[in-house]
């Protein structure tokens, strides 16, 4: 546990994962940290990479913590906050088997979240899908292919990209459920006779609905589109 949480610039607690770091100096590092409350966010971790300090033990991927950060000056834009404190929230750690899904996660959120762009459905879809890749490794592995798609779908309806999966894009029409669908880039959701059923998709945006209204992970994927 890091302490030094009090201070006349500090915020509310931020509840956040370590995305990446990154070397600032000999003994610093700057974080890429995503939080429920604020989205991305960059923070300097002073004095995390010296050997006795209560942040390094902290500042690591995959693990629920509790943040402070300092305050934003009113008359700056501060792209890097300060971290006054971490703390371990305690999230269990993952297994080594999971390792690879977990940062393929990391990847997306980097690359696809602007910075300051809160998601807070799209955060606990991340921590939801931690917890189900730990448990499915080297357990019931064939899972872990769910849980991802699952994270992508959420990811790619939180970004606005993702369209309804009940009706054809192009044309709004209901899909029938003894119908052949496929998601195509150009056009959306369109008629293929190769695609998965009909209903298939429908049940799949239904438990997306369910994610957006009551935000647990990973929702229910149909087995014909995994």
């Amino acid at each position: 546990m890091a302490t030094n949480r009090a201070g006349t610039r500090a915020q509310p607690p931020l509840a956040a994962y370590v995305l990446h770091t990154w070397d600032w100096s000999e003994s610093s590092l700057v974080v890429d940290v995503f939080t429920r409350e604020q989205g991305r966010l960059a923070v300097a971790a002073k004095g995390a990479k010296k050997p006795t300090s209560n942040l390094r033990p902290v500042l690591l991927p995959f693990h629920a913590l509790t943040l402070w950060l300092s305050r934003p000056r009113p008359d700056a834009d501060d792209e890097v906050r300060a971290l006054r404190a971490a703390e371990w929230a305690g999230s269990a750690p993952l297994p080594a088997a999971a390792l690879m899904s977990a940062f393929y996660l990391n990847e997306l959120l980097m690359k696809g979240l602007a910075r300051q762009d809160p998601h807070p459905r799209l955060f606990d879809a991340y921590a939801d899908t931690l917890a189900a890749l730990g448990a499915a490794a080297g357990v019931a592995a064939a899972e872990e292919p769910a849980a991802l798609r699952a994270f992508e779908l959420v990811f790619l309806r939180e970004l606005g990209v993702l369209p309804e999966l009940d009706a054809v894009t192009l044309s709004a029409e209901p899909l029938r459920a003894e119908g052949r669908y496929a998601l195509r880039p150009e056009a959306g959701l369109a008629a293929d006779a190769g695609g998965p059923s009909g209903t298939a998709w429908i049940e799949l945006q239904a438990a997306l609905d369910l994610v957006t209204r009551r935000p647990v992970l990973p929702p229910q994927i149909p087995a014909e589109l995994v």
